[in-house]
C-alpha cells in the first residue's frame, strides 16, 4: 500500500507540474503587445510609474504580465515612438520627462477618402513622363540628376468638382513595376499604396496662393488660398516619392493624438 500511495502523490505531483507551465501559456497567449501598451501607460497616467522614473526590465515586466519578452519590446517601442518613454541603449528605459503626443497621419488613397465622405469620385491623368529629376527633386530622394524618373500630375475630384491636384516624382529604380502601370486607370497615388511599402517619410503642411495654373485646373482664382501638403517616402535607404498635393478651396484635414 505505501508504495500505491507513493505512485499516486507522484502521479498527481506530475500533472500540477505539468499543469503550470500550460497555464502559463495560456496566459501568455492571451497577453498581447497592445495589452502591455496598455497597461505600461496606465501606470504612467496614474504615476505609479512618475516621469523620469526607470521602468523595470523587460525581463521583469515579461514576468509579471505573463508574456513573452518579444511581447514587452513591441509594446515598449511603441510607446516610445507615441512619445511616452524614453528609451536609450545601455541607460535602460524611462518615463519620458516631457512627453510628446504625437499626431497620427496614415497615408490615405485619395479615392477612398473621397468616397468615405459620400462623394462619387473621379480621376484623370494629366501628364505622365519619364525624364531626368530637377536639383529639389534629387535632394528629396537623394538620387542623382540622371536617375531614371516618371514625372506624374493628376486631377482627382468628388462629386465632379476638383478635390486635388497632384504633382509627382517616383524613382523608376525603387519602383521598376510602375513603369508599366496604367495610370490612367488608377492614380499613382493608390498604386504606390498597394504596391510599393515604405519604412519612413516625411510630411510638410503650408498654405500657398493658387498660380494662374493652379487656379484653372482647380476652378478657383488665381492667388486663391490653397492647403499644400509635401510629401516624401523612403523604402530603407532608397527614396520613392516625393509629392506635392495640392488642395481645392475649402479642404479641411483630421488627424488624431
Amino acid at each position: 500500500m505505501p508504495t500505491v500511495t507513493s505512485d499516486k502523490k507522484t502521479t498527481g505531483d506530475a500533472a500540477t507540474s505539468t499543469r503550470a507551465p500550460r497555464r502559463r501559456a495560456a496566459l501568455a497567449a492571451q497577453t498581447n503587445w497592445q495589452s502591455v501598451h496598455d497597461e505600461v501607460l496606465r501606470r504612467i497616467h496614474t504615476r505609479q510609474w512618475k516621469p523620469g522614473d526607470l521602468i523595470p526590465k523587460e525581463v521583469e515586466l515579461a514576468e509579471q504580465l505573463g508574456c513573452a519578452r518579444a511581447t514587452v519590446n513591441r509594446a515598449l517601442r511603441e510607446l516610445a515612438t507615441e512619445g511616452f518613454l524614453d528609451r536609450r541603449r545601455k541607460a535602460g528605459t524611462r518615463v519620458a520627462s516631457h512627453p510628446v503626443r504625437r499626431a497620427k497621419l496614415d497615408i490615405p488613397v485619395i479615392r477612398l477618402e473621397i468616397e468615405g465622405r459620400g462623394q462619387k469620385y473621379a480621376y484623370g491623368l494629366l501628364y505622365s513622363e519619364r525624364r531626368t529629376p530637377p536639383p529639389e527633386i534629387c535632394t528629396n530622394l537623394a538620387v542623382t540628376p540622371d536617375s531614371d524618373m516618371l514625372h506624374i500630375t493628376s486631377l482627382h475630384l468628388a462629386d465632379g468638382k476638383p478635390y486635388m491636384f497632384e504633382e509627382r516624382w517616383v524613382s523608376v529604380a525603387a519602383t521598376p513595376a510602375i513603369a508599366e502601370a496604367d495610370l490612367s486607370k488608377i492614380s499613382a497615388n493608390e498604386w504606390l499604396v498597394l504596391h510599393a511599402p515604405y519604412t519612413k517619410g516625411d510630411i510638410s503642411f503650408s498654405a500657398v496662393l493658387a498660380s494662374e495654373t493652379e487656379a484653372k485646373i482647380l476652378r478657383t482664382h488665381k492667388d486663391a488660398p490653397l492647403f499644400l501638403m509635401e510629401r516624401t517616402t523612403w523604402n530603407g535607404d532608397h527614396g520613392i516619392t516625393s509629392a506635392r498635393l495640392l488642395f481645392a478651396p475649402g479642404y479641411r484635414m483630421h488627424s488624431a493624438i
